[in-house]
């Protein structure tokens, strides 16, 4: 997406070319500006009046009655590998599908979605970006030399902005349950001829009921299905305080991905994460040394949301016929992705084991003769 955005009315495409060359223009994350690779030179984002992150009504979007400058239309292309919907510029039909790497043509198909509200501007550039994953690998000592070196060599990331969805809530919570506290009896038993005072412990339980309450601020749901939470989650913490406002210069040089999470189905995914947060509420207003909870009435009220983008470095590569995928936070250098296994470097260690394992027998063995012959 780094030189096409289209409007809620119109496809009017947002380019950022270079006042001294005419070139592509992209946005530099440690200058904080526009960039021309050509000739150098570079200008001031383009902020406008772009309005704050700011929460939306939850039910307005589920009743479709938002404002219509809370809408756009997109040109996407969709993976037929992994359903992933990226945009891509206009003049590009055919391409690799960053979350995949397989080779995908455009369709230029048209979507209107909820817009981006705010967005966490790449703070690394690719090349620390390549760096932290490089060092990450190095790490895997069981992953196959030739990943390795492919990965080291191959082509550069692809910077991608990710969607999330995040919703703020306020609940308030009856419960009844039962409130388990400790106590421990001696008695004494015979085993083996021998006496012995053992200690067990017994939980009394009575009936406790009460009320709690929270507010959930920015609780954050991955919006594409395109990548495993196990990746994405793994990327936490995001600094969402840094928010910024949503304009496209921020974009110019990189992909975005659309949302494949409808709207409802994120806010089911919130509630998940809200409730298993309220039973830990309720568990520490219930005391006690054990606790069992038997009902929770959970009223939830005030829900609105934000679609934001947050930057992701991705790598996707097929070695041997599989894909790898890395990802790394845009901001943190934080890395997640597969842990492929070298089969003969897991052979290698297990004989390895054995061999130390059989010299540690041998020099037991003979210390014991030793000592015996002594």
């Amino acid at each position: 997406m780094n030189s096409e955005k289209f409007s809620d009315q119109s496809t009017q495409e947002h380019r950022f070319p270079c006042s001294a060359c005419g070139a592509d223009l992209r946005f530099d994350p440690e200058a904080k500006l526009l960039k021309c690779d050509h000739c150098g030179a570079d200008q001031p984002l383009d902020k406008g009046d772009a309005p704050p992150p700011r929460e939306l009504d939850f039910r307005a979007a589920l009743n479709a009655t938002l404002p219509d400058q809370a809408m756009e239309e997109t040109r996407v292309s969709t993976c037929p590998n992994c359903g992933a919907e990226v945009e891509f510029d206009a003049d590009i039909h055919a391409t690799e599908c960053p979350f995949c790497a397989t080779p995908v043509v455009t369709d230029t198909g048209v979507h209107r979605q909820i817009k981006p509200h705010g967005l966490l501007p790449f703070a690394l550039t690719e090349a620390h970006a390549r760096s932290a994953m490089t060092d990450w690998l190095g790490r895997l000592w069981f992953a196959p030399n030739g990943l390795k070196d492919y990965a080291r060599k191959g082509r550069q990331l692809s910077g991608m902005y990710l969607p999330y969805w995040t919703f703020d809530a306020q609940t308030a919570t009856q419960y009844r349950g039962e409130r388990g506290d400790d106590y421990y009896t001696t008695r004494t038993i015979t085993r083996d001829g021998k006496t012995q005072t053992i200690r067990e412990r017994h939980t009394r339980w009575r009936a406790k009921s009460g009320r709690v309450s929270r507010f959930f601020d920015d609780v954050l749901v991955l919006a594409t299905q395109a990548l495993p939470t196990r990746f994405t989650d793994g990327l936490a913490p995001w600094d969402l305080s840094e928010l910024e406002p949503y304009v496209p210069d921020y974009l110019a040089g990189f992909r975005a991905s659309a949302y494949t999470v409808p709207l409802e189905e994120g806010y089911e995914s919130a509630r998940d994460y809200m409730d298993r947060v309220i039973v830990r509420d309720v568990k520490f207003d219930i005391g006690g040394d054990r606790q069992r909870v038997h009902d929770l009435q959970t009223a939830v009220s005030e829900v609105t949301f934000k679609h934001i983008l947050l930057p992701v470095w991705m790598a996707a590569y097929k070695y041997r016929g599989k894909t790898y995928r890395f990802v790394v936070n845009g901001r943190t250098g934080k890395v997640q992705g597969e842990r492929p296994y070298s089969a003969w470097k897991i052979a290698l260690a297990v004989i390895a084991g054995l061999i130390v394992a059989a010299g540690v027998g041998y020099v037991v063995a003979m210390n014991q003769q030793g000592t015996g012959g002594f």
